[in-house]
């Protein structure tokens, strides 16, 4: 039976092409689409994420980052260290706000950091200096590859130049760019005085960070204290609001599409067989083992159109990261799973109907000349 199951899938190769390119095709849009939303959707808060701060506190009412504006007096960072717990605080600034480079206007995410210190400061730098000195700034390297920036050109940011003293790798996302400058000059272009935006809190080991919040929260007047995990939740919550909505839209479309070509692909391809099936029937084969026959083949188209999407996928996604680098794309098993088993799914529900009219067909009428 195997034996002529595959003679089956090879007999009409043009057909087969056909079925396995449509089901591929569409299977590969879902899944481009589907990279891109978990791409973006880790980029977005690829800051926090790197920053990997146990507590992070802010002004009351404010419980993210993405487009956020945050102002705690200072002092209150020596308060907190105070606390119970806390191991190390870390103050930034942060300010959104449109910079001009290359000739061009970049919304970016504005860190301030304290001189000389890496904590929140860039993760991986792709070229120059790691931290940024007076008068400098480290911008993204995707953003100076778009903006024909290098090492030593200027930047505006509110009106304020800045030298460009190092290229940093991640800190890029379709929604947002990360620029680090340090904690005195974005106070400067803020106007701020002896304020910060946000404090990352270290906690000790053994200490629970939710816990370690809530006493933050109620012991530190007129500010909010989140755990790292809720807070990442928050922002990426809000980043979705703002865009990334549109590509779960794409990512939905993609997918229906898949499922509707997947689907009429397997059932034109199995009622194509219905003659052959209905002879084998004609011939003494069990319908249980006609039933296993169409299955096996719905399957197998399944598998080989979605093999294609994933190919296809895995040699789009560099060619994309090199002329459109401003889009982050991640396959995720997750992902390749959900459609995998919606593809398989589908095939078998789509072949359903076909073999249900051969097992009744009257083995006289296969013999029949159609």
């Amino acid at each position: 039976m195997i034996r002529w199951i595959l003679k089956s899938l090879t007999s009409e190769p043009w057909h087969l092409v056909a079925s396995v390119s449509a089901i591929g095709g569409a299977f590969a849009l879902a899944l481009f689409f589907e990279a891109v939303f978990a791409g973006e959707s880790k980029q977005i808060v690829a800051y926090i994420d790197q920053s990997d701060a146990d507590v992070w506190v802010m002004q009351r009412g404010v419980s993210n980052m993405h487009m956020a504006t945050s102002y705690v007096s200072d002092w209150k960072a020596d308060k907190i260290e105070n606390i119970e717990g806390v191991n190390k605080v870390t103050p930034i600034l942060y300010l959104n706000t449109v910079m001009q480079a290359g000739g061009r206007s970049w919304f970016s995410f504005i860190v301030g950091i304290e001189s000389g210190n890496a904590r929140a400061g860039p993760w991986s730098i792709a070229e120059g200096k790691q931290l940024p000195g007076p008068g400098e700034a480290i911008v993204p390297a995707v953003l100076a590859r778009l903006a024909g920036l290098g090492v030593g050109d200027t930047i505006s940011i509110a009106g304020h130049e800045f030298t460009v003293a190092g290229l940093s790798d991640g800190t890029f996302s379709m929604a947002n760019s990360i620029t680090f400058v340090t904690l005195a000059d974005l106070a400067d272009i803020m106007s701020t005085f002896a304020s910060m935006s946000y404090f990352l809190v270290d906690v000790a080991p053994g200490v629970d960070s939710i816990a370690l919040a809530k006493r933050v929260t109620s012991e530190i007047e007129k500010v909010n204290a989140v755990d790292n995990r809720h807070f990442t939740k928050n922002d990426r919550e809000v980043a979705m609001q703002m865009g990334l909505e549109i590509i779960v839209l794409m990512t939905v479309i993609g997918g229906t599409l898949a499922i509707l070509l997947t689907g009429f692909s397997v059932h034109s391809s199995v009622s194509r067989k219905e003659h052959e099936f209905a002879v084998m029937k004609a011939l003494g084969v069990q319908n249980k083992m006609i039933y296993f026959c169409v299955m096996v083949y719905a399957i197998g188209l399944a598998l080989l159109g979605f093999s294609l999407a994933v190919i296809l996928v895995l040699v789009a996604t560099p060619i994309t990261a090199s002329f459109v680098p401003q889009v982050t794309l991640q396959v995720t098993m997750p992902a390749l799973l959900r459609f995998i088993v919606a593809a398989l799914v589908v095939a078998l529900l789509a072949a359903i109907l076909p073999v249900r009219r051969i097992v009744r067909i009257d083995p006289v009428q296969a013999f029949k000349v159609s």
